[in-house]
């Protein structure tokens, strides 16, 4: 993976819950406001597919997310989404380098 890239990270979620869902999206994006590197991220859900659901996280370097990543307070600030992962995947997460955009 190239050092200087920009990386997106996907995280499966599956509930029927949704206002839940959205309520603890809307709980860890506050605890991670502020985290270097973080450019922001993306609740989305499945169209014809109201229990699925997946947020994009915009990081600028592989470095800073891997930084968080192994850090003490990655797993305090993501707790609130933590119960509603996808746990049918093999994994419940990919991580993708930017290879262009516009």
């Amino acid at each position: 993976m190239t050092a200087a890239a920009a990386v997106e990270v996907v995280l499966y979620h599956l509930s029927p819950r949704g206002e839940d869902v959205l309520a603890a999206y809307h709980e860890a994006s506050r605890r991670m406001a502020g985290t270097p590197g973080l450019l922001g991220n993306q609740l989305m859900t499945e169209l014809g597919r109201p229990d699925s659901f997946v947020v994009v996280s915009h990081w600028d370097t592989w470095e800073s997310f891997a930084t968080w990543e192994s850090g003490l307070e990655h797993k305090n600030q993501t707790a609130p989404l933590r119960e509603f992962r996808d746990t049918e995947r093999a994994r419940p997460f990919e991580i993708y380098q930017v290879l262009a955009s516009y």
